[in-house]
């Protein structure tokens, strides 16, 4: 049976409007309007067309009312530059991981959420708490999306191509999740994942009772993601007696972070003088490093999703049979998973991963 409000969700997560819909298919934009509203139904042609041109399967459109993201329950690295077409896109987006998840769930034991509430604490201090709970002591960390797997944080890629879309993080069912676009630089999405964690661990009470996040939660959002990825002790340890940029580009490959938000912790904690701080932010604006970070880093990927991938390999079971039973194509099931391919585990990483497989109870572990 056809579930109108699906229509309606597919043309938003494509970014259509109801009139581009109607001039593709050659019919008023009342029509659109009833077919989303259950008025009456589109013939099983006119279905078909619309399936085609929004990148659906005829499938998708029969299925149960899928998980929705309230705006004001979903955490927006930068929803200020955000059309409401992107926003509702990239909600979107997050509903359908949801539905991945779920499946993945039903076959995998996955880590369980380990986030402590750390908001009566400064986000300075909320940094350094949570290194200290984790045990990451003052080290770099060699991977954002490893650790917060670990932690039982599931993340997906939006793979929106958008600069305006950062990332997102909400909470669902209990589970935290983190959305990054992968359509950003490798230190950028470092950033973002930080900038999401402080989010979970900071304003969770906020976030799970629809409270509209200020201007300074995301500040202070921004200020414990400098403060975790760049703990304080060893920011000031290795400061060089002169700062160039230079000098930060072999800084920058040691925390995994861009030269503006190096520039920019080394400031806020009062290592450079306002004068030293602006030449710097100048000299990185007119060499392009702020749109093209030097010496980038190769972008990281998720790490559980590759070890859920390789098993159900080896049990013959391949992302288009999991597309197809959640009437997905293979395209969104891809723009959702970093588009990870079989045998595509990363290594060298110290973070323990578990999964068990439901279905054969196999122990996979991972250690960078």
């Amino acid at each position: 049976m056809l579930n109108p409000s699906r229509i309606e969700f597919a043309r938003t997560r494509r970014r259509w409007t109801k009139t581009r819909l109607a001039e593709e298919l050659g019919v008023q934009s009342r029509a659109i309007q009833a077919y989303e509203a259950g008025e009456y139904e589109p013939e099983p042609e006119r279905l078909t067309q619309i399936a085609s041109l929004l990148q659906f399967p005829v499938s998708f459109f029969s299925g149960p009312d899928l998980p929705s993201i309230s705006e004001h329950t979903a955490s927006f690295r930068s929803m200020s530059k955000m059309s409401a077409a992107l926003k509702d896109s990239a909600l979107n987006a997050g509903a359908l991981a949801f539905l991945l998840n779920h499946w993945i769930e039903s076959r995998f034991s996955l880590p369980v959420a380990q986030l402590p509430d750390l908001s009566d604490l400064s986000p300075e201090e909320a940094a350094a708490t949570l290194r200290r709970i984790w045990g990451l002591g003052h080290a770099p960390i060699s991977n954002m999306i490893h650790l917060l797997e670990s932690k039982g944080i599931r993340v997906y890629s939006l793979a929106i191509e958008a600069r305006e879309v950062d990332a997102f993080s909400v909470w669902h069912e209990g589970t935290p999740f983190v959305f990054l676009n992968t359509f950003k630089s490798a230190e950028h999405s470092r950033f973002d994942a930080g900038h999401e964690l402080g989010h979970l661990v900071r304003d969770r009470h906020s976030m799970l009772h629809g409270k509209a996040h200020s201007p300074e939660m995301e500040r202070e959002a921004n200020a414990f993601a400098s403060a975790f990825l760049m703990p304080r002790d060893d920011v000031v340890a290795r400061r060089p007696p002169m700062v160039t940029v230079p000098q930060l580009m072999t800084l920058k490959g040691y925390w995994g972070v861009s030269l503006a938000a190096l520039a920019f912790r080394l400031n806020s904690l009062g290592l450079l003088t306002e004068w030293t701080y602006r030449t710097l932010c100048i000299e990185i604006a007119k060499k392009g490093y702020r749109t093209k970070e030097p010496m980038p880093m190769r972008q990281e990927t998720s790490q559980m999703l590759a070890k859920v991938f390789d098993v159900l390999r080896d049990e013959g079971v391949k992302k288009a049979d999991i597309a197809a039973e959640l009437c997905l194509t293979l395209e969104e099931v891809n723009a959702l998973t970093f588009m990870l391919t079989l045998s595509s585990v990363s290594t060298g990483d110290d973070i323990d991963l578990a999964a068990t497989s439901k279905s054969r109870a196999p122990q996979l572990r991972v250690v960078r």
